[in-house]
């Protein structure tokens, strides 16, 4: 294996970015700000995205697709819709390449469209002007449409996972009759996001709605689940918004109600992204590499022989694949790594780093005492036990390393949640400890923007569960009647 990991302690940045790397999950590309996901990375987005599209589903959403080029003109349309996205769109202005004189390819300059296209960053407006078409009566109501999709964001500083030019995620847009209905449905779907957060990648998370400055461009509301790092950094791992009848309005999206009166239609849109990939890094993952969550592993138990000559492979190969044939009965994924290429300490190293949860080492001498050995990925014990309790015991081991990691991110979030009175702790607890900051705020945007200039934090959520208190600002001095979440984030 290639020389150790940067710890998280010499440079929590530095290690992130050579663990996305070495554990294989993701790399540069030769486009600025873009990324390669590979395949053992790829594998735990298609089990993210597996799950999430199944609960969609439950929820009575449906897949669709819709185009990645959007007409410029449709931007213009919600003024602050463009506002917030205006500085982050890629352009598509001409359709045609050619040879110059020199024989270099150059763009056709007669080739110029009529009118710029947009690569999708969101895709609210195309489908809004699609809605249009499909809506017409109550009867045609609510739609409940979710997307797959890669969106285009032109970011200038990059990070893998967690900010790229291009990235991977799902997008949901919903169409109702009343604001109620609207309303409820920008909640359901926080708490999907908040439930697919904590029991598949094991990741405590706060939900809440953003202030106004922080809300998605053209949202009335945004409800967000919040994450915590392990370097004390925050990290919006889902919105979910209240759109209101603004893009209604704006693309001229009516209904005929069962009063026979003719309304403009309720609005929501939610999403999450590849983004995830880097909370789920960062989250559980130690100074030896990846540490996965058992839901959410591509390989639950990896086996990797112990053996000298050819005949003692074959013997073990036989049990391993009687073992094999049981466990993946159960729904466990297994691989057996009987390459000749590394030696197993090798391969345990290789496991180790990509987060493997279990480990299974078998040789010949545990084949005579019907025996195997079983290292957690988590904590690093090793344990013996009988061969013919091993199905039960990784069953068991794989739900208690779940709950186990879940539980250490949970101790490691409430003990990073402080809460301040003065605009002097709210620093030092910043600058210390990090984490979330509880503290008092009077509501306005020059407050919130004074409190980021000054120390890099923002409002993260006004929690869903916050106290009705009355209470002094941390900053301003002025009223308050709430507490909310500041921290730094990603």
């Amino acid at each position: 294996m290639s020389k150790k990991l940067t710890t998280r302690e010499e440079d929590y940045s530095k290690w992130y970015n050579e663990l996305v790397v070495k554990a294989d999950l993701a790399e540069n590309s030769g486009v600025r700000g873009c990324m390669v996901i590979k395949p053992y990375g790829y594998a735990i987005w298609e089990k993210m995205q597996a799950e999430l599209d199944r609960m969609f589903k439950e929820t009575g959403h449906e897949n669709a697709y819709f185009p990645i080029f959007i007409p410029k003109s449709y931007f213009s349309k919600e003024a602050s819709h463009v506002d917030g996205f205006a500085k982050e769109c890629a352009v598509v202005t001409h359709y045609r390449l050619k040879n110059d004189e020199d024989g270099k390819v150059v763009v056709d300059e007669k080739a110029k469209l009529e009118e710029e296209l947009i690569v999708r960053p969101t895709s609210e407006t195309i489908i809004w002007d699609t809605y249009r078409k499909w809506i017409e009566s109550y009867r045609d109501l609510p739609i409940l449409v979710n997307q797959w999709a890669n969106v285009v964001r032109w970011e200038m500083r990059t990070r893998l996972f967690l900010r790229t030019a291009e990235f991977l995620w799902q997008e949901g847009h919903t169409a109702h009759a009343t604001e109620v209905e609207a309303i409820e449905e920008s909640k359901q779907m926080q708490e999907v996001y908040a439930t697919f957060a904590e029991k598949f990648m094991a990741m405590p998370v706060i939900k809440g709605s953003k202030s106004e400055s922080e809300r998605f461009a053209g949202a009335l509301e945004t409800y967000t689940i919040e994450a915590l790092m392990q370097d004390g950094k925050a990290l919006q791992a889902g919105t979910s918004h209240f759109l209101g009848q603004n893009f209604a309005k704006a693309f001229d999206v009516q209904f005929t109600s069962k009063e026979g009166k003719r309304e403009h239609v309720w609005a929501t849109s939610w999403g999450v992204s590849t983004r995830l990939m880097g909370a789920l890094v960062m989250t559980h993952s130690d100074d030896k590499g990846l540490v996965l969550p058992p839901n959410l592993a591509p390989i639950q138990v990896v086996i990797v022989p112990i053996y000298r000559k050819d005949e003692q492979l074959d013997a073990i190969t036989e049990k391993v694949n009687e073992l094999t044939k049981e466990l993946r009965a159960k729904g466990i994924s297994v691989k057996y790594d009987k390459r000749d290429t590394h030696k197993p300490g090798w391969k345990f190293a290789e496991y180790e780093l990509k987060g493997v949860p279990l480990r299974i080492a078998m040789g010949p001498r545990d084949l005579e005492n019907g025996t195997l050995e079983i290292a957690r990925r988590d904590t690093l014990e090793k344990q013996t036990i009988a061969i013919d309790e091993t199905v039960d015991f990784v069953a068991s081991n794989l739900k208690q390393m779940q709950d186990d990691l879940f539980n250490k991110a949970l101790d490691y979030r409430e003990n990073h949640i402080s809460e301040v009175n003065s605009f002097d702790e709210f620093k030092e607890v910043l600058e210390s400890k990090g984490g979330f900051v509880s503290a008092h705020w009077d509501g306005t945007i020059e407050t919130e923007e004074k409190i980021k200039d000054l120390t890099k934090a923002t409002i993260r959520c006004i929690p869903n569960d916050t106290v009705i208190e009355e209470g002094i600002c941390v900053f301003s001095g002025k009223k308050s009647d709430r507490r909310v979440l500041f921290a730094k984030a990603y």
